[in-house]
């Protein structure tokens, strides 16, 4: 009986935790449709922005138009430090979500070392900040509770020093690292180096658009749109990082319910057999003791 009651035991554990995963879908399928559609919009003004960024900067770059010279237009072909910024959950329990970005920063990270490149880490999410932490690699700047809930201010505030170091010569890159939302099912790493702006001087490559750039331009408002870009970057990296978050903590909390139903299944033909024995074994002990007495 001893054996019955430990299998209840775990059924009834079992069950509990099936209950707590269930639960936790259905808030992450909630979260996963506002956070869907927040970074769906802010997808296409990014996705404007950064071309218009881009063809701005291949004028300066590759046609030398009006002779404008903007560091964060310029090539820089061997640097000296660069800011490496990776975006995390500030919690778990979504598969392999964190690891990945993880992952792909001590990548960057061993790639820069190898081309005798300092690096200087900034991370957003408790999940990466403390593991780095614990690994015992320094960071320059850390924050913990900005990729749950992304605002455009903070996250201003939280690149704005990397972009001011990089205009200032103090380092030759800008990258930001995250995982971002493709679909329910997928989600997608990037590694996004911001600054400096990178082009292509092909042919194929030269913008063919009516966009106009002439030396009278004002260079503040160059400066301007730099740093909006820079900014607006980061944001949306909050952005499509908690969506994808949601993403990923749903698929790990259905595939945790559903091992969850099978255990229990497993657990209830145990108990089933368990029950079957205890019974066969006291049939037989009565049986034994009326033939003994006979």
């Amino acid at each position: 009986m001893a054996n019955l009651k430990e299998i209840q035991r775990k059924i009834k554990s079992v069950s509990n935790t099936q209950k707590t995963t269930r639960a936790m879908k259905l808030v992450s399928t909630a979260k996963l449709r506002r956070a869907k559609e927040l970074a769906e919009r802010s997808k296409v003004f990014a996705s404007k922005l950064n071309e218009v960024i881009e063809e701005i900067s291949t004028r300066i770059q590759c046609q030398k138009i009006g002779g404008i010279e903007n560091r964060a237009c310029a090539s820089i072909d061997n640097p000296q430090m660069v800011d490496v910024i990776f975006v995390t959950a500030d919690k778990g329990l979504c598969g392999g979500f964190n690891f990945q970005t993880i992952k792909a920063v001590k990548k960057i990270m061993a790639e820069y070392k190898d081309k005798k490149v300092k690096v200087r880490l900034r991370g957003v999410g408790k999940k990466g900040v403390e593991f780095f932490n614990y690994n015992e690699v320094e960071m320059l700047d850390e924050v913990k509770d900005l990729s749950a809930s992304p605002d455009m201010d903070r996250a201003a505030e939280f690149i704005r020093s990397s972009m001011q170091d990089y205009m200032e010569g103090k380092i030759d890159g800008v990258t930001v690292i995250y995982n971002g939302f493709k679909n329910a099912l997928v989600q997608e790493l990037h590694v996004q180096h911001v600054l400096p702006i990178s082009v292509s001087c092909t042919e194929e490559a030269l913008p063919s658009s009516v966009l106009e750039i002439e030396a009278e331009d004002n260079e503040k408002m160059l400066n301007s749109l730099i740093a909006k870009y820079v900014e607006y970057n980061m944001y949306y990296a909050l952005i499509d990082s908690v969506a994808a978050e949601h993403s990923a903590r749903m698929q790990a909390m259905d595939a945790a319910t559903n091992n969850a139903k099978e255990l229990v299944k497993t657990l209830n033909v145990q108990f089933n057999k368990a029950r079957q024995g205890a019974i066969t074994t006291e049939l037989i002990e009565i049986i034994s003791g009326v033939e003994s007495m006979k």
